[in-house]
């Protein structure tokens, strides 16, 4: 097989849109329209540290570019283009086929042009590094320090599948292995509702992703809001496939769970009805789990009203475990 630019040719070079200088010169060249910000993320995958050496690389390519859309909605942003930088220990041409089909494949549904990028050779597993950009309206953005006391809580999607799929894979639980299947897209596989998420901001006060479990990722929000919280358990969400297991599994896979690529957003109460019919509307399960308080503390309340004894926060990028 050819180089570098070879494989480029090969795998990564789709047309751009129109106005855009993509794939093929130093630099990419995109328009922005007038009254529109830039928003732009970028996020590092390591083989061994966030995939496994036999990970599917078809779901890995939708998994690498996903991960960045879901923080462009978090934002309330609508995707652009993005860039990709793969560093591989060998030139594997079914692996490059597969992954760059579930990475175009995905950036194809989401309107996220490739537009560059960069390739190299690795000395030890496949590390990927995708850049997105996204624009918003001016002044719109979705912040993590505009929260309101009063403002509902409400979280998109479904928690603690991936969390499950994650420790399953890992060897964890081992009774519950079977259950494997039910959740393993959840994790391979996540959807972060980014067409939602742009018509949020007329709505919503503040957002965020959730990538890192939903406590760890709503107390962000919580200290730059000066704020606190109060989640119903039994409002939040649940995969499932979580049906049926030990309490304290549960806990730990809904509420510190990682991996979810949904979106946790507040918005005042005068906007519940329209936030549920938009749900509705663009087939987004969405679930209002609570209130965002004056009080700065984070409580999460049982059907009883009596508090949970929360289990550790979410994924530490820095310490000694895989999430």
């Amino acid at each position: 097989m050819g180089g570098e630019f070879s494989l480029i040719a090969k795998y990564f070079s789709p047309a751009a849109p129109e106005g855009f200088l993509g794939v093929g010169d130093d630099c990419a060249m995109l328009p922005l329209r007038p009254g529109r910000q830039w928003v732009t993320s970028t996020d590092l995958l390591l083989q061994g540290r966030h995939f496994a050496a036999d990970a599917n690389p078809q779901h890995l390519g939708h998994k690498a570019l996903a991960v960045n859309i879901s923080d462009l909605a978090a934002m309330g942003a609508r995707p652009e283009a993005c860039l990709l930088g793969l560093a591989l220990p060998k030139l594997d041409e079914n692996w490059l086929q597969a992954f760059s089909k579930g990475f175009l494949q995905y950036a194809a549904q989401t309107g996220c042009a490739l537009v560059g990028g960069d390739t190299t050779r690795s000395n030890g597993g496949i590390q990927i590094s995708v850049t997105v950009l996204g624009t918003v309206p001016a002044g719109q953005a979705l912040r993590r320090n505009a929260a309101q006391a009063g403002d509902d809580i409400w979280v998109s999607g479904h928690l603690g599948g991936a969390h499950l799929a994650w420790q399953l894979s890992a060897g964890a639980w081992p009774e519950w292995h079977a259950r494997l299947p039910e959740v393993q897209a959840a994790l391979e596989q996540p959807m972060p509702p980014w067409q939602l998420a742009q018509d949020l901001i007329q709505w919503a006060h503040a957002g965020l992703d959730i990538s890192d479990g939903l406590l760890q990722d709503l107390s962000h929000v919580l200290q730059a809001s000066a704020c606190g919280a109060q989640l119903q358990y039994a409002q939040l969400p649940k995969h499932p496939a979580l049906a049926g297991l030990p309490a304290g599994i549960q806990y730990e896979c809904v509420l510190a769970g990682g991996e979810v690529y949904q979106l946790c957003f507040m918005a005042p109460r005068a906007h519940r009805d329209a936030i549920a019919a938009l749900g509705v509307q663009q087939g987004v399960p969405l679930a209002r789990v609570g209130e965002i308080t004056a009080q700065s503390s984070l409580l999460v309340l049982d059907e009883d009203g009596s508090p949970i004894r929360l289990p550790k926060g979410g994924y530490d990028h820095f310490s000694s475990e895989t999430p």
